[in-house]
């Protein structure tokens, strides 16, 4: 747990509630956590279902890992530590937009399960954490960013899957095999729990 360090702070509620923004927005808020190793299909399924959300009138928006280190988080490496704090302000920043009642989309390789259930712990009731299941080997097989060689040949450090460890969810809300699943079944499979849960409307 993070500590706490600014003292004589007090939480400053606003006019506009939740419930407000949700009716206005004609759905709910939630969290849609992409867990998954690094070339496993996460983004590519995110971009993918952002757009179908965004047809449905859902206002959606996608926290994706490597563009987060672009800003807010480009002081941060990849050692355990770094990793933690990565996932810490993504989760507060995924629960501004949850809370907004919109729809965040994050695609993060997240490793570590103790990291992902503090972001749950957040919001319990918006978190949908999905894995994208697919085995290393294929992952390194596709290699999309040439980052496997460069772990393999030791010119990347604490390289999840190769010299860090991935941790799975035990308990998802959903898996999605996207080693034996097209793009379009995974984000068919997604949208159809989100529809169960009430998060997207019907097609």
């Amino acid at each position: 747990m993070t500590e706490q360090k600014a003292t004589n702070i007090v939480w400053h509620a606003g006019a506009v509630t939740r419930a407000d923004r949700e009716r206005l927005n004609g759905h709910r808020g939630a969290t849609v956590w992409l867990t998954g190793l690094s070339g496993s299909g996460k983004s590519t399924i995110a971009v993918e279902l952002e757009k179908r959300l965004w047809d449905r009138g859902v206002r959606a928006y996608i926290l994706d890992g490597d563009n987060i280190r672009h800003g807010l988080n480009k002081n941060l490496g990849f050692s355990p530590a770094d990793r933690t704090e990565n996932i810490r302000r993504i989760g507060e920043v995924a629960k501004l937009f949850t809370e907004a009642g919109m729809v965040a989309l994050t695609a993060f390789i997240s490793p570590y399960r103790a990291d992902r259930d503090q972001v749950r712990a957040l919001m319990p009731d918006d978190f949908v954490e999905v894995f994208v299941d697919c085995p290393v080997e294929v992952c390194e097989q596709r290699d999309v960013k040439g980052l496997y060689k460069k772990a393999r040949a030791g010119e990347i450090k604490e390289f999840t899957g190769v010299s860090a460890p991935y941790e799975p969810p035990q308990k998802p809300e959903l898996t999605v095999h996207s080693d034996r699943q097209s793009v379009e079944e995974s984000v068919r499979q997604v949208l159809g729990y989100l529809e169960r849960r009430g998060i997207a409307p019907p097609a």
